[in-house]
């Protein structure tokens, strides 16, 4: 079992900026691909950043590649998520995940974590 836990959400005014924490426990960062997904009312999940158990490869969507930035302590045992420039298109519900390591494209994260958090509300708005 992976436990993660979010925290970090809020309201913040358009070109604010917020970051996210995953905190985990065990060996979790070192063992799972992790990464954060979205959900806004009405709207599907999305995924919008992945890394890799280094923490060298990355990935990101398109609708957040050059805004945010995916990270982790493994000190720490903690994902973060660092958004900048926000929009108010970015406000959603984001949830932390985690699939444990594979080897092959983020698509297969993307499309099927293995482990989710309870998920924080980001709101952005003026």
């Amino acid at each position: 079992q992976v436990d993660l836990v979010e925290s970090g959400g809020g309201s913040v005014q358009p070109g604010g900026s917020l970051r996210l924490s995953c905190t985990t426990s065990g060996d979790t960062l070192s063992t799972h691909i992790m990464g954060w997904f979205r959900q806004a009312p009405g709207k599907e999940r999305e995924g919008i950043a992945a890394v890799s158990t280094s923490g060298v490869s990355t990935y990101y969507a398109d609708s957040v590649k050059g805004r945010f930035t995916i990270s982790q302590d493994n000190a720490k045992k903690i994902l973060y998520l660092q958004m900048n420039s926000l929009k108010p298109e970015d406000a959603a519900m984001y949830y932390c995940a985690a699939k444990k390591w594979y080897d092959g494209s983020w698509d297969l994260f993307l499309r099927a974590p293995d482990y989710w958090g309870q998920g924080t509300q980001v709101t952005v708005s003026s």
